[in-house]
């Protein structure tokens, strides 16, 4: 029975850090205590129909093969899955997209100097695995989005492959060049390396997993244990997603299924300008012990068997790749419980369904998560309950490749979305561990509520107070300061949103308010993107008896649920403009220490300093000297900024004065309409610089980092790039965007105010 409604609007109540999870005491943000008891009385029905073993069941059908975008088991468990929600009441069908998608006709790596060898490129099955052996249907070991190419070029070790990795080689009179450049793993998202390499003349680039980062030297290889074992190699995308993800040919719209079925390669800005290979550690191996070359620094050496150097040569390489250049189908699944009281307001859950390979936990971790709750909410219904808001589910395709299913379906609805969309939900892989939550800042307070009232299976605390244990135990020893935050301050702070999963284009195209929700940190996690990411690996060493599965459940459940049920949407600010504080902060940082390690990089040249520390016997190139670092102008941020704290804290004082009086139903409806419209005022139509793609003006992907976060990006990254004019142009565009976000704020204000 569908609980009864009032109307007052509450104010947020902070509870005292480590509150336990099964006494919640704290009034529900959004709730009146009349609704907030019925509110916690559903979840308690919610949580009641979540069963491990079904978790269990659906991750063993659901991995069962090899299931990438374009396969015939990758629509099979989309059909699947909308048969499911349709079983318990959403109104469900999947959506088609046409996307561009390549797979391999021709992989060759080999070394022809200063001995031959020619890498193997496969994973062979291992007995304890029984999905290992489907070699007919496994995508082999490749890039998604390389060029074809045909190369030959000695060999450069370049570390991780990010800027300052070449910056060091420079420094030694190494130049990439002409060479085929060698990069691990690590550091960055994989493809900034090969576009890194090709900034610096590389024709060529393979990327291999180190058992430092990602083998034996983190714990026992798979089979015996869960790391990477000698023969397992990390496929993914190397697109160049900080310009845009989604379809490459399609920027900006839709890729309907309609569309022409010829592809035009001159359109796709996101392929990469040189062939890019993985491979594994075995592979790597004979190319690294027989290089040349200088020492590599201590920071730069692995856990191989070899002294790492630097090249180039005497190890030469010759690459051949070309791939099959083909639309292939997205099956996105959507369902839908539509609201009772107010249908055109939508909080969407999401998760994606396809994987490189058999995927057990990338992402069918999460995937089974989100389809209990599914589950959950469709009993629910059926006895008679209906949220107050429209709920959506979704089961995104081709994520892997580049987050193609999610981007594509946004983009087509992109009006609708920004009319209607609440907050976007999304979680990835799960494992054994602790919370791992990120997003949008005006949503820290209400997440942390809601982690709050989760009891981590481990440990029967809350998910929120063991959180709090391992960054007060695991932080940064060094940093009180950080401590003392952590342990004083009511709720823990929120990670922000780079990119990386398919929350990137709610949040940062279309400003909707997003949260990406996960556990993990205790699970060796040795088999991203490999053919042993499968259900024996799973159910050995990542969460066994799925408890963890039913914990992103319970806090993905609530997550909607009081999103979906909230008097009013529970949106508040004092918690974003104390994190946008920081953000300013940093960046003023940023250019003073620019400033002062410029004058003194400046002076050791002068001074020949860094020529006479060197090894003569080393070849050493010193490096030019650097313009020096101007005094940019940060005064309208920083204006900005104390407009938006004043917003906030007079919107929280209109919530605190309020609290317990009843709004008319009318005016609830009006706070919605500007609270779950305010994420979008961070936003600017003409998005970032290079990159219009990306609208937030507080949270993007690194232009250089791909999955990391910039936060202020345009002032951030005009500032690493050295452009002082862009800077403080960059840093006008940000305050002009964050007095409208205030303005924002002001209008809910009002709104109380008058109420």
């Amino acid at each position: 029975m569908r609980p009864a409604r009032s109307l007052p609007l509450l104010v947020l109540c902070v509870a005292a850090a480590g509150l336990a999870a099964d006494t919640p005491t704290e009034s529900l943000i959004g709730f009146s205590p009349v609704r907030a008891a019925g509110q916690r009385s559903l979840e308690q029905r919610f949580d009641a129909a979540l069963d491990p073993a079904e978790l269990k069941e659906w991750m063993r059908r659901l991995s069962a093969r090899p299931h990438h975008l374009g396969s015939p088991y990758g629509k099979d468990d989309a059909e699947f899955i909308a048969a499911q929600f349709r079983s318990w009441g959403w109104d469900t069908r999947i959506e088609e997209f046409r996307v561009l998608f390549p797979t391999p006709k021709i992989r060759v790596m080999e070394m022809v100097a200063p001995t031959v060898f020619r890498a193997t490129l496969a994973e062979p099955m291992v007995k304890e695995d029984p999905t290992s052996g489907q070699a007919a249907e496994q995508l082999p070991v490749y890039n998604a989005y390389s060029i074809d190419g045909d190369v030959t070029g000695d060999v450069i070790y370049v570390n991780y492959g990010v800027p300052r990795d070449y910056e060091e080689l420079e420094r030694r009179g190494i130049d990439a060049k002409g060479k085929i450049v060698l990069a691990r793993y690590g550091s960055s998202w994989r493809g900034i390396k090969p576009k890194v390499a090709a900034e610096h003349g590389a024709v060529g680039c393979l990327i291999y997993s180190d058992p430092r980062d990602d083998g034996y030297f983190e714990g026992d290889v798979y089979p015996r244990g869960p790391y990477r074992n000698d023969a397992g190699a990390q496929r993914g995308s190397v697109a160049d997603m900080p310009l845009y993800p989604g379809d490459p040919l399609t920027p900006g719209v839709g890729a309907m299924p309609d569309r022409a079925k010829g592809v035009d390669l001159a359109q796709a800005r996101t392929l990469t300008k040189i062939p890019v290979m993985p491979i594994s550690y075995g592979d790597a191996l004979p190319l690294l012990k027989s290089l040349g070359g200088p020492v590599a620094p201590e920071s730069w050496r692995g856990a191989l068997p070899v002294t790492y150097h630097l090249g180039p040569g005497p190890t030469k390489v010759h690459l051949e790749l070309a791939f099959d250049w083909k639309l292939v189908p997205a099956y996105d699944v959507i369902a839908r419980l539509a609201g009772s009281e107010r249908p055109d307001e939508w909080v969407i859950r999401g998760n994606h369904h396809d994987a490189w390979v058999n995927g057990a936990e990338d992402p069918i971790s999460g995937l089974v998560a989100l389809m209990a709750e599914a589950k959950s909410l469709g009993a629910l219904h059926g006895s008679g309950w209906t949220p107050k808001r429209t709920i959506v589910y979704a089961a995104w395709d081709g994520e892997e490749p580049g987050l193609l299913g999610s981007t594509e379906w946004a983009e087509a609805h992109d009006s609708e979305l920004q009319q209607k969309a609440v907050a976007y939900v999304n979680s990835d892989s799960n494992g054994r561990g602790f919370f791992q939550v990120q997003g949008s800042h005006t949503l820290e307070k209400f997440i942390n509520q809601v982690a709050r009232d989760v009891t981590d299976p481990e440990t029967r605390v809350s998910v929120a107070q063991r959180l709090r244990a391992r960054r007060i135990a695991f932080g940064n020893e060094d940093d009180k300061e950080e401590r003392k935050d952590i342990r004083d301050r009511p709720d823990l702070r929120i990670g922000a949103l780079g990119s990386g999963s398919d929350y990137t284009p709610f949040l940062q195209h279309l400003g909707v308010a997003s949260l990406n929700i996960g556990f993990g940190g205790e699970n060796g996690n040795g088999i991203y993107h490999s053919i042993y990411d499968s259900f024996a690996h799973y159910t050995r060493f990542n969460d066994p008896t799925f408890a963890y599965g039913v914990a992103l459940a319970k806090v993905g459940g609530r997550t909607v649920l009081r999103l979906a049920e909230a008097e009013v949407v529970p949106f508040e600010f004092t918690a974003f403009a104390d994190t946008l504080a920081r953000y300013v902060k940093d960046v003023a940082k940023l250019a003073d220490d620019m400033r002062e390690k410029t004058e003194e990089d400046n002076r050791l040249a002068r001074d020949n300093t860094l020529e006479l520390a060197a090894d003569p016997r080393d070849r050493f190139v010193a490096p030019k000297a650097k313009e020096a670092v101007p005094f940019v102008n940060f005064a309208p941020l920083q204006n900005a900024l104390a407009k938006v704290q004043d917003s906030a804290r007079a919107f929280d004082r209109a919530r605190t004065t309020r609290a317990g009086e009843a709004l008319p139903a009318d005016t609830q409806k009006a706070l919605d309409e500007v609270l779950m419209h305010a994420e979008q005022a961070l936003t600017r139509p003409e998005g970032l610089p290079i990159r219009p793609w990306f609208r937030h003006q507080v949270y993007a992907p690194g232009f250089y980092t791909g999955y990391g976060v910039k936060t202020l990006p345009g002032v951030r990254e005009a500032l690493e790039q050295r452009d002082w004019k862009a800077a403080e142009a960059q840093a006008v565009i940000a305050a002009r965007t964050l007095e409208g976000f205030a303005v924002q704020i002001d209008r809910a204000t009002a709104l109380l105010e008058k109420s």
